[in-house]
This record gives structure tokens, sequence and C-alpha cells, in this order.
């Protein structure tokens, strides 16, 4: 069995502040078992075939072995399970061979790709790339320090705006769209994530670290079927990033 490449990926820099704008051509690409199409890697979800012929997700696609790449919503992923197109698609994939396919792989796929941005959120925390409380990411969007922006899925309008406000006279960059983004997770999920208490809004203070994020949570929105908005020049921002293996 061989295992899956770690390729070099390029991904969306949405919720941070505009850097330069690579080809899509230059994204890696996989192809959808489900739909046939090619996008880029980092918005399809890899599922992973073991040995006993069990699908998986496989949210970090690091998983040994065989696997096969879907690009479809979660609400597509469950009426391909149920009506077995993903089994005859995978089966066509694999000549064949014996598969197990779960009725709950959809719901176990999007906690998967959940747990992945929670755990990558955690990381960064603790490796000191990010800001927590309006206080201080205030004083550090107006400082400079800020390169992405994020918000609780229920963190209302008024957190929100005033952090924007302050990232855009940090940047220089009043009267553009620069903003944050709404994360698909609300403040009790980032609290446990996080293991601080009510946590609403978020900031990185490093590229790189913002470039991980970005990865698995345009993976997740995808699968979700929620793009972000890309209307403003942050969210339409893209850059070319070094996360092997994601």
């Amino acid at each position: 069995m061989r295992n899956p490449h770690n390729d070099t990926l390029s991904s969306d820099r949405i919720g941070s502040k505009p850097a330069g704008t690579p080809a899509k051509g230059d994204q890696p690409e996989r192809k959808c078992v489900l739909t046939g199409r090619h996008d880029a890697r980092g918005e399809l979800v890899r599922l992973a075939i073991s040995p006993d012929g069990d699908v998986l997700p496989d949210a970090l696609a690091r998983a040994p072995g065989r696997g096969a790449w879907i690009g479809v919503s979660e609400a597509d992923l469950a009426a391909a399970v149920a009506n077995g197109k993903l089994r005859g698609a995978l089966a066509r994939a694999f000549k064949g061979a014996a598969l197990t396919i779960s009725a709950d792989l959809p719901e176990r796929t999007r906690a998967a790709l959940t747990r992945a941005l929670t755990d990558r959120l955690g990381i960064e925390l603790r490796a000191g790339n990010m800001l927590l409380g309006t206080e201080r990411i205030a004083q550090g969007a107006r400082a400079g320090a800020v390169v992405w922006l994020a918000h609780a899925s229920d963190a209302g309008t008024d957190g929100p705006n005033k952090l924007a406000q302050a990232w855009r006279v940090g940047e220089e960059a009043e009267g553009t769209g620069l903003k944050g983004l709404i994360l698909p997770l609300d403040r009790a999920a980032l609290s446990v994530a996080l293991g601080r208490d009510n946590v609403v809004h978020l900031a990185l203070t490093e590229a790189s670290a913002a470039e991980r994020v970005a990865v698995l949570l345009r993976r997740l929105l995808h699968f979700l079927g929620s793009e972000p908005d890309t209307t403003d020049a942050a969210s339409a921002a893209c850059e070319d990033i070094d996360t092997k293996g994601v």
C-alpha cells in the first residue's frame, strides 16, 4: 500500500490581510470520485480505505494506504451513501474491492473536519500565535500585529464590527472591506477547543499560522456547503503556502 502524497498547497487566505494572488492552476488538484470534477486539494476531503475495507474520513489527508477524494457537501455525501452511488464510485476506483461504508459517514466526516480545525486552533494558541479577548485583539490590531481575525458564529455584530475597524486602522486600510470572518463554530465549541471561558473573538499574529488554519477551515466550509464571503479584499486574497500533508 502506498502513502498519500504530501503536496505543497495553496489556499485562500480568508479573513486575512491581502497578499499576492496565485493562479488557480498552481494549486494541486484532485478528482472527486462522485462528480468527476477536479478541484483544489485543499477543498476536497480524502476518504481513507483501511486494510479491512472500512471507508473512513481522513481530515488531514495523512492516513496511509488507499484513499479517494470527494468534493461534495455533507448533504450530497449523505445522499450518495443512501442511494449506493458512493459504493459504486469506490468500487470502480478500487476495482471491486470489498468495502464497508457506514451510514453515518457524513456525520463522522463533519466531526473529523471540525476536530481537525479546533485542534489546529488549540495548537496555535499554545504556540503563542493567537490573541483572545476583545481588548487584546483590538490593541494588537491597531498595532498592525493581526494577520487573521475571526469570530464565533453567535458573536453578534458589535464586537466583530469594532474589531474590524481597529484592524483596518492598524493596516491603514480604512475605507476597504478588510474584516474578520464568522467561523462555523459557536462560542461554546471555541471555548472547549481552546480551554478558555467564553471565547467569542480570536486573532492570529503569525502568517504561517493563519495559512495552516485557512486550509482546514476552507475544507470544512466546503463540506458544509458554506463558502466564506469573498466580496471583500481580505477574503479574496490568496497566497502560496507550504503546509505539507494537510
